[in-house]
């Protein structure tokens, strides 16, 4: 069943959950891609602040203080685990301070690429963990499994409910792609789940069905801009502006409009992160 009008204000509003602005892939056209999202009702874009690994650890936040619109994050990725120093952490430790941090992330495990040894992200993910329980931030987790029976899902889930559910800060599963029965887990945490371009791919009905079973209230969106552009977009860069697509696609699982997919999800992430202004301006 559609739903009414969600608000009076029937301006579209959408929140980018998950973008990495500071990507040399925007370096051309960085103001016009921005002007564009918020042209296109994004009001709010998540950076994340990963960035190249160590000595990049400032990206996010660089942006979010030039941008009102903008937050950040701050991590190291699974990628770069290899490369984190007792300095690295130290680093971040302190950015955690600063006003438009709101997440640590993107962490977590990529048993796809392993780009860094499975034993080292673990190690690093962890001690993660631990400084974003310090400082009071909920984790934005990044998880990708390998083709094999080796599975980054069973051991990055483990390793939350270990060590960080009973944290209750809880945190985002970004660009979901696993199957429910982990969705279920994550949300058991008091985690979101975001859904990102690959959504709408021909081959990704099992995001599709989880998209379908998330609660509604649990849900956000995201690009990972410049990565992962949906149809009809698909292989070209990715930017905030196209998570429209997104919301469009779940609208269609769910039986709701694009604005209204974007209202909710908007809603669930100022909620999560306690952005009360944000909120009561809905």
């Amino acid at each position: 069943n559609r739903q009414g009008p969600m608000t009076n204000d029937q301006r579209p509003r959408f929140v980018d959950s998950h973008a990495h602005l500071e990507m040399e892939q925007f370096d051309s056209d960085r103001p016009a891609m921005l002007q564009r999202a918020r042209d296109a009702g994004i009001e709010t874009i998540l950076a994340i602040g990963s960035g190249t690994g160590p000595g990049s650890l400032d990206c996010a936040i660089r942006l979010a203080d030039e941008h009102e619109f903008i937050y950040a994050t701050i991590g190291i990725h699974p990628h770069e685990a290899k490369l984190a120093s007792d300095t690295d952490f130290a680093e971040m430790a302190q950015l955690a301070k600063q006003p438009k941090v709101l997440a640590w992330g993107e962490i977590g495990l990529d048993y796809f690429y392993d780009h860094s040894p499975r034993d080292v992200q673990q190690q690093v993910f962890l001690k993660q963990l631990q400084l974003a329980q310090a400082a009071r931030l909920p984790v934005i987790i990044h998880c990708r499994p390998s083709d094999n029976s080796e599975n980054a899902w069973d051991d990055c889930l483990r390793l939350l409910q270990e060590n960080w559910a009973q944290s209750e800060l809880g945190g985002i599963l970004h660009c979901f792609t696993g199957n429910w029965p982990y969705a279920t887990q994550a949300l058991d945490m008091g985690f979101m789940i975001s859904f990102a371009g690959n959504i709408t791919f021909p081959k990704a009905q099992q995001i599709r069905e989880a998209a379908k079973q998330t609660p509604l209230d649990r849900m956000l969106i995201e690009t990972d801009s410049p990565f992962l552009a949906p149809v009809p977009h698909r292989g070209k860069r990715n930017e905030p502006s196209f998570v429209k697509q997104v919301a469009r696609q779940i609208g269609e699982l769910r039986g709701l409009s694009t604005d209204e997919v974007g209202l909710q999800t908007a809603k669930n992430f100022y909620r999560f992160f306690s952005l009360h202004e944000k909120l009561n301006s809905i």
